[in-house]
């Protein structure tokens, strides 16, 4: 799906439900892979440090509300392949994170990672979301909306590649990350 068709399908559900919110994410952050590849110098780095936060914010929300019901709907298979492809991704945002954006080397795994992200995100629009918005009313989407924004607000904003993957982990870690993460971007480190 293009970012359009993304926004498009959210406007077709109601205000707030789960798979709404998702589907804006991914339209935002195929925005930001956009923005980051026209962009040059600093417009170029806040682009990818906004891409950074918003991917660390999403897949722990992912993780937290949607992969619990995904297993029930979609199947356990297909939530546990969405889970291991976001800790993969973990991993490579850490590294890109430690990269400089003008580099050749960014340029080339940035390329690389957007590949990676919109075929997940692909699966997750094909096989999660039909699933869970046909064994999910639209009242218990709506609570899962509400549960998806209150985690974006204790989600770390840098990725932690231990912890991806693993509910548990990151339920028991993300607060904590989520803090020292928030310093961290006050500091500008």
């Amino acid at each position: 799906m293009s970012a359009a068709d993304e926004r498009a399908a959210a406007a077709k559900l109601p205000e707030g439900d789960v798979v709404a919110l998702l589907l804006e994410q991914h339209a935002r952050i195929r925005g930001l892979f956009a923005r980051i590849a026209l962009g040059e110098g600093d417009e170029k780095k806040a682009a990818f440090d906004q891409l950074r936060g918003l991917l660390a914010v999403h897949e722990a929300a992912e993780e937290l509300i949607l992969r619990p019901v995904a297993k029930k709907t979609a199947g356990e298979s297909e939530a546990d392949a969405r889970n291991a492809e976001e800790k993969e991704a973990s991993r490579v945002l850490k590294q890109l994170e430690s990269m400089d954006v003008a580099s050749p080397e960014f340029e080339s795994a940035i390329a690389e990672f957007e590949q990676a992200v919109s075929a997940h995100a692909e699966h997750e629009e094909r096989e999660e979301f039909p699933a869970i918005v046909a064994q999910c009313t639209a009242d218990q989407r709506y609570s899962m909306g509400e549960r998806l924004r209150r985690a974006e607000h204790l989600a770390p904003t840098h990725p932690h590649p231990t912890a991806t993957g693993s509910p548990a982990a990151l339920a028991m870690t993300g607060p904590f990350a989520a803090m020292m993460d928030k310093a961290r971007d006050a500091i500008g480190r």
